[in-house]
């Protein structure tokens, strides 16, 4: 018995999952907000611990860092334009979140007193601060996309 459902299962394990009529649903990494601890800014964003002095940007592609905080209203009208964007330019920006109740260090860091904060980071060049969010969902997405193509991407 075992051996005739032997050819049968290497038979049905070559056939692609599209014809079996299965949806394999992948995701890139990048193609949502990445939420940053210390652990990982420092692995991803830059040492401040080797580079106490100089901006040096460990990453491959240009990033925006949205400081924010889970009851700040303002951080959460902005959130579903960062998400639609971190699809959108995937593989091109990173956007990162970092939880500024969480990560009070990296906050101090870059003195983020108000929320949403967001840090832009160029692949040449220092990094520039931007604070604030409007309550429209497409000003928003406007505003970041602008931030993207005419600074990130340019």
């Amino acid at each position: 018995m075992k051996k005739s459902i032997l050819p049968i299962l290497l038979f049905l394990s070559m056939i692609p999952a599209s014809f079996a009529g299965i949806t394999v649903k992948t995701t890139k990494v990048d193609s949502v907000p990445i939420n940053l601890t210390r652990s990982e800014f420092l692995k991803r964003v830059m040492d401040f611990e080797k580079n106490k002095k100089d901006w040096v940007y460990k990453g491959d592609k240009p990033a925006i860092i949205d400081f924010y905080a889970d009851w700040c209203g303002p951080c959460k009208k902005v959130a579903p334009a960062l998400q639609e964007l971190a699809a959108e330019y995937a593989g091109k920006v990173y956007i990162y979140k970092i939880n500024t109740d969480k990560e009070q260090e990296l906050a101090g860091l870059f003195g983020v007193k108000n929320i949403p904060a967001f840090l832009v980071i160029p692949m040449v060049g220092k990094p520039q601060m931007s604070t604030g969010a409007s309550a429209n969902h497409a000003e928003n997405k406007a505003r970041f996309k602008k931030i993207i193509d005419e600074v990130l991407l340019k």
